[in-house]
C-alpha cells in the first residue's frame, strides 16, 4: 500500500471557503481526511463582547453570508430574551416569513454550487439564481438591502414591510413552487449526478446523533430533530408543516431534505402571511436603548438553513459580558473524516458540498 497526502485548499473550489484538508489517499481510495480551518478566525464572539447590544448584528450577519438574517435573528431574538423585550405579534409573523424565504434562497445557492463543483447540470445552477435572485429582491425591498440586511430591532424591525407584502409573498410562494417543483425530475434523470450522490458519504444514524451533526445533515440519516419544533420561536407553533426526514444518510438524501425542506418553507410562509395580522412591526429605536438590569444567563436555539444555532450568552447591563455560539456548521465539517474514507478521492467534493459548511461561520 503506497500512501500518497495531497493538499486541498486552503483555495480550492470545492473547499466552499477558506478550507485546507489533508487527505491520505491510496491509489484512488481516500484512506484520511485532515480539515484544518481558523483561516478566516477573526475573534467575532470576542469582538461582541466589547459593544453594545443593537452594534453586533453586523458581525452576526457575516457569520452566514449566504443566509445573514438566521444568526442575526437568533442573536436579536436571545437579546430580547435577556432584557425582556416582547416581538410584536405582526413582526413575529414577519420573521418567520423572512426566515423562510432566506431559508430558501441559502438552499438554492447550496444546490447551485453543489451540482456546480461535481461538474453536472450547469441549467440547474442556473435555475438555482434565478430563483434565488427573485428572493433576494424581496428581501431587499423589505430591508433595503440585497446582502446584509441589518433590519431587526428589539421588538420588531426597523420599518413596517411594504403595502404590498402579502401579494408580493404569496406570488413568489407560487413562482418558487412552480420552478422548484420541477427540479427533481431532472437530477433523479442524470445518471452522473445520481452516481455521485447515491451511497457516498453515508452517515449512519448512530454516528450523526454521536458526532453532534444538525440540520438537514441529521435528518437525511433519520433523525427527526428541527428546532422549529423541539424549541418553537415565534409563531412556529402556529404553522403546519413537515420535518423531512430520510435514511439512508448519504449526500443524496441530504440533498432531498433541502429540497423538500424548500417545499415546507413555501407552505409555510402562506400560512404565515395568511394568519399576519395587521399593526406596526417597527421595534425599538437603537438610541433608546438604555442600561437595563442584568438579566439571567440566555441559551438561545434556531434551525437556521445549515442546522440548530445556538447562543450561550451571559448578559450586562448594557453589552453581552460573555458569549458563545454553537455553529450546525462546525459539527458538520466534523464527521467530514468518517465519512470520507473508502469513498473515491473525486467524489470528497460532492461529500463536502452535501455537507453544505460556511468557514465564516465555523472559523468565527
Amino acid at each position: 500500500m503506497a500512501i500518497m497526502r495531497i493538499n486541498v485548499g486552503p483555495i480550492h473550489p470545492g473547499t466552499h471557503g477558506v478550507l485546507r484538508l489533508v487527505v491520505d489517499v491510496d491509489g484512488d481510495t481516500i484512506k484520511d481526511v485532515e480539515p484544518h480551518i481558523g483561516f478566516l478566525h477573526r475573534g467575532v464572539e470576542k469582538l461582541m463582547e466589547t459593544r453594545m447590544y443593537m452594534q453586533n448584528p453586523s458581525y452576526t450577519e457575516k457569520l452566514d453570508y449566504i443566509a445573514p438574517l438566521s444568526w442575526d435573528d437568533l442573536y436579536v431574538n436571545s437579546v430580547e430574551k435577556a432584557l425582556g423585550v416582547p416581538v410584536k405579534e405582526p413582526a413575529q409573523y414577519e420573521r418567520v416569513i423572512l426566515l423562510e424565504f432566506q431559508r430558501i434562497a441559502s438552499h438554492l445557492l447550496w444546490l447551485g454550487t453543489m451540482v456546480n463543483d461535481i461538474g453536472q447540470l450547469f441549467t440547474i445552477f442556473m435555475w438555482c439564481f434565478r430563483e434565488r435572485a427573485k428572493v433576494l429582491k424581496l428581501l431587499e425591498d423589505v430591508s433595503g438591502s440585497r446582502m446584509f440586511y441589518v433590519n431587526l430591532r428589539l421588538g420588531g424591525f426597523n420599518k413596517n414591510p411594504p403595502p404590498d407584502f402579502a401579494e408580493r409573498c404569496h406570488q413568489l410562494a407560487d413562482y418558487l413552487e412552480s420552478k422548484i417543483t420541477g427540479y427533481q425530475d431532472v437530477l433523479d434523470a442524470d445518471s452522473v449526478f445520481m452516481e455521485r450522490t447515491r451511497k457516498v458519504g453515508v452517515l449512519s444514524k448512530d454516528d450523526a446523533i454521536a458526532h453532534g451533526v444538525a440540520g438537514p445533515v441529521l435528518r437525511a440519516s433519520g433523525v427527526q430533530e428541527d428546532a422549529r419544533r423541539s424549541h418553537p420561536y415565534y409563531v412556529y407553533d402556529k404553522m403546519d408543516f413537515r420535518v423531512p426526514v430520510k435514511a439512508n444518510g448519504d449526500a443524496y438524501d441530504r440533498y432531498r431534505v433541502r429540497y423538500e425542506e424548500m417545499l415546507e418553507s413555501i407552505r409555510i410562509i402562506r400560512q404565515a402571511v395568511d394568519a399576519m395580522p395587521e399593526g406596526d412591526a417597527t421595534g425599538m429605536p437603537i438610541r433608546l436603548i438604555g442600561p437595563q438590569a442584568k438579566p439571567d444567563t440566555i441559551i438561545m436555539q434556531e434551525e437556521l438553513p445549515r442546522g440548530e444555532g445556538i447562543i450561550y450568552m451571559v448578559p450586562d447591563k448594557q453589552r453581552p459580558y460573555r458569549i458563545a455560539m454553537r455553529s450546525p456548521a462546525f459539527a458538520n465539517l466534523a464527521v467530514l473524516p468518517k465519512i470520507s474514507k473508502g469513498q473515491r478521492f473525486a467524489d470528497l467534493f460532492s461529500i463536502i458540498g452535501s455537507l453544505d459548511v460556511i468557514m465564516a461561520e465555523i472559523d468565527r
